[in-house]
């Protein structure tokens, strides 16, 4: 059962939000990287923690927008996960593993093919291993899209969700308004830093034909919000028409109704990113999918605790939700 309370120390989204990025101590964690080859010739960074063997639960961990494998959430959920015995793989999405990607397309919050390549090779590698995955913000938003579109065929048999982006074009609008500005502001230039580099060294030493869909794009200068980010860079490299038809295409509200695998997910009302109202009917959910909405916790924050003592609601809980969702698939499992 859930028992989130919140830090009285702590009040609101923003706050909730900003502390553990801000203020929580960096988790030095002995990881081993491997390097994925994709079908397309590009490439996915793995960071690898804890035991690996056919018997322990591999969880994958899927970052948010302009996070990685060393975000401060990524790595206290793979320590959480090793104290259980259990071992992680965290998925830097392309071109955020501190390493360039060869290919101009990069990530975004619908690359549910990127995932499904990862889950194929895990299940083929171990076909006996309990298998699970949580999805951060963007990641969040990209495994249940997957999850949705596999349906009954994944090899995954538990995952969560935090702080989902339900409707694209409500977070991009969302994002824009009163004190999420800086949010905002900060994602573009992350993104900005991002392209500029990228364009520097496919000039330099990438595929030609590669580099000229990087100029075909034009001038980065100029943008001011996301949808434009979306709109000049997300939508021309990845396949869409326009920022709104990237939007209608990857809103992961328009697959949740097809999810099969029992999955978790955690939102909060005074999330700064998102609409409460973004997040479907809880009328609307299949049977696999329990939504959790939280009065408070920001975004990807939910910090419980004392100032000399603050505690990570969401490693404690998604932690204990999969062990108990993974015992009870083995029981149905053997009296199958």
């Amino acid at each position: 059962m859930s028992s989130f309370s919140p830090s009285r120390w702590l009040p609101g989204g923003h706050l909730q939000t900003l502390y553990s990025p801000l203020f929580r101590s960096e988790l030095l964690l002995a990881r081993e990287r491997e390097r994925m080859t994709l079908k397309d010739g590009d490439f996915l960074d793995l960071d690898w923690y804890g035991r690996r063997d056919d018997d322990t639960p591999c969880v994958i961990l899927l970052h948010g927008l302009t996070g990685s494998s060393s975000s401060r959430y990524i790595l206290g959920q793979q320590q959480a996960l090793a104290l259980r015995g259990w071992q992680s793989v965290a998925v830097n999405w392309r071109g955020c593993s501190g390493q360039p990607n060869q290919l101009a397309r990069g990530y975004h919050s619908g690359v549910s093919d990127d995932l499904a390549e990862v889950v194929g090779m895990l299940s083929m590698r171990r076909p006996a291993q309990p298998l699970a995955a949580i999805g951060y913000s963007l990641g969040g938003n990209v495994l249940l899209k997957y999850l949705g579109e596999q349906g009954s065929a994944t090899p995954l048999q538990a995952a969560a969700a935090v702080s989902v982006p339900f409707r694209l074009d409500h977070s991009a609008e969302r994002i824009r308004q009163g004190m999420s500005k800086i949010y905002q502001a900060r994602f573009l230039r992350d993104l900005g830093h991002y392209m500029k580099d990228k364009r520097q060294r496919f000039s330099i030493n990438g595929d030609p034909d590669e580099y000229a869909k990087l100029l075909a794009l034009g001038s980065l200068k100029g943008m001011s919000t996301l949808w434009e980010f979306d709109e000049r860079v997300t939508a021309p490299l990845h396949g869409f028409s326009s920022a709104a038809d990237y939007y209608q295409r990857c809103s992961s509200l328009y697959f949740v109704s097809s999810i099969t695998v029992p999955t978790l997910i955690i939102q909060a009302q005074d999330d700064p990113f998102l609409y409460p109202e973004s997040a479907p009917p809880p009328q609307s959910l299949p049977s696999s999918v329990t939504l959790e909405f939280h009065r408070q916790g920001g975004h990807v924050g939910f910090i419980e605790g004392t100032p000399r003592s603050p505690g990570y609601y969401l490693e404690r809980r998604l932690s204990a939700w999969l062990a108990s969702t993974l015992s009870n698939a083995e029981k149905w499992a053997s009296c199958a």
